[in-house]
């Protein structure tokens, strides 16, 4: 099966830079993959050259990291993240990829391929290590900061299918983040939530605490994208402070500099586990079409796995089967 993607190649802090590379990797790790750079096409000819699998489409604008929404909706028409998901609209490509500015992506794409029956709002999920050598798919991460109870009903029936479609799981586990796992806690939107969940067939098993995102607890974590983006970028930087710590420690004397030597194999193990950027990559679900966010900074190791997040959505035809699955649980549309 011949996959084609589209690439932003101008989005992100990089660029160019990163997403170049990124491309050649992917090729050589998916031998029937073929991809599209769009941006601008003199300077992508002066980077990429020629090759049968690799293409250029010309775009005129660039999506910066600050501009708002509304502005890039208006003004940034010819846009390398617009005209990669018009690609996708089209039917040229059958997903399209993007380190750039999250807002503008989210309305650029909920705007040109409009959104599946029976979502209202789209959402960003992604996947997270845990404590079991395994990974949780948690939902939603920052595209909606007001969500009501059936928007959470929305995430969950599309986290469970993408972590059924993607990890080969018949009946993922599905919870609800919340501020404790007894039945009483929370706000009205997570109780009425759990409620929904309850009376649907789906493999709802009630609710989570923070710290039990990452211990495999369940294989979907659902929340409104306000308490789902603080949860991964208070994550994010736990890890980061024990990771500055840990050098630190290990610079302090003879002693520990000799200890690190020693627990070097040990410690590589553990990064490799636990690498961000192995995890890159977060779907769009809930759209007509493919779409995958990069985080910003990506470099070409993570845009490589973002690459690879496509290419998998796109085997696993995900939002036809989010759609089959909402007719299945909601009704026909």
């Amino acid at each position: 099966m011949t996959v084609r993607i589209a690439l932003d190649a101008m989005g992100g802090d990089h660029g160019m830079s990163v997403v170049v590379p990124a491309a050649w990797q992917a090729l050589k790790q998916h031998p029937d993959l073929e991809l599209i750079l769009v941006g601008d096409a003199h300077q992508l000819r002066d980077k990429v050259g020629s090759h049968a699998r690799l293409q250029i489409h010309h775009a005129s604008q660039v999506v910066e990291m600050h501009e708002s929404p509304s502005k890039v909706l208006r003004q940034k028409k010819d846009s390398s993240m617009r005209v990669a998901i018009d690609l996708v609209k089209s039917g040229e490509v059958q997903a399209c990829v993007s380190a750039g500015n999250t807002g503008a992506l989210m309305a650029t794409a909920r705007f040109v391929l409009k959104t599946l029956p029976h979502i209202d709002r789209p959402a960003i999920c992604t996947a997270l290590p845990t404590m079991n050598n395994g990974h949780t798919h948690m939902l939603d991460l920052g595209a909606n900061v007001d969500s009501r109870a059936e928007h959470l009903l929305q995430f969950a029936v599309m986290g469970s299918v993408l972590t059924t479609a993607v990890d080969n799981l018949p009946n993922p586990r599905i919870a609800l983040l919340n501020i404790g796992a007894e039945e009483i806690k929370g706000n009205e939107q997570v109780k009425e939530a759990a409620q929904l969940l309850t009376a649907k067939p789906i493999n709802y098993i009630g609710f989570v605490e923070g710290d039990d995102i990452f211990k495999g607890k369940a294989d979907v974590v659902v929340c409104d994208g306000f308490a789902g983006n603080i949860a991964l970028k208070a994550s994010e930087g736990a890890a980061k402070m024990i990771a500055h710590y840990a050098k630190l420690a290990f610079k302090e004397n003879l002693w520990n500099k000799f200890a690190a030597l020693v627990s070097m194999p040990v410690i590589n193990s553990l990064k490799q586990r636990i690498d961000p950027r192995r995890y890159n990559g977060a779907s769009l679900l809930g759209l007509q079409g493919i779409v995958i966010k990069s985080h910003g900074g990506a470099d070409v190791l993570s845009f490589t796995h973002a690459i690879h997040e496509a290419v998998l959505e796109v085997e696993k035809n995900v939002p036809n089967r989010i759609s089959a699955q909402l007719d299945a649980i909601l009704g026909p549309s």
